[in-house]
């Protein structure tokens, strides 16, 4: 039985799920993901994750022309 929760509803997401969730670039979410410090970033063995809420409030934060 596999369970289906939708994107806006997951705590976590990977980098592909949080890509298409934020229309932002795998590559530059990766990048994002390196940087020292990231407040978005969960990682789990050799596994990244992106905590979907610090994601959101980062991405508010910042505005891009």
């Amino acid at each position: 039985m596999e369970i289906s929760v939708p994107v806006y509803n997951k705590i976590n997401l990977s980098i592909k799920e949080a890509a298409a969730y934020s229309n932002v670039g795998e590559n530059t979410i990766r990048r994002l993901l390196a940087e020292r410090g990231c407040p978005f970033l969960l990682k789990i063995g050799n596994r990244q994750l992106v905590k979907r809420k610090e994601f959101e409030n980062y991405l508010e934060a910042r505005h891009f022309l």
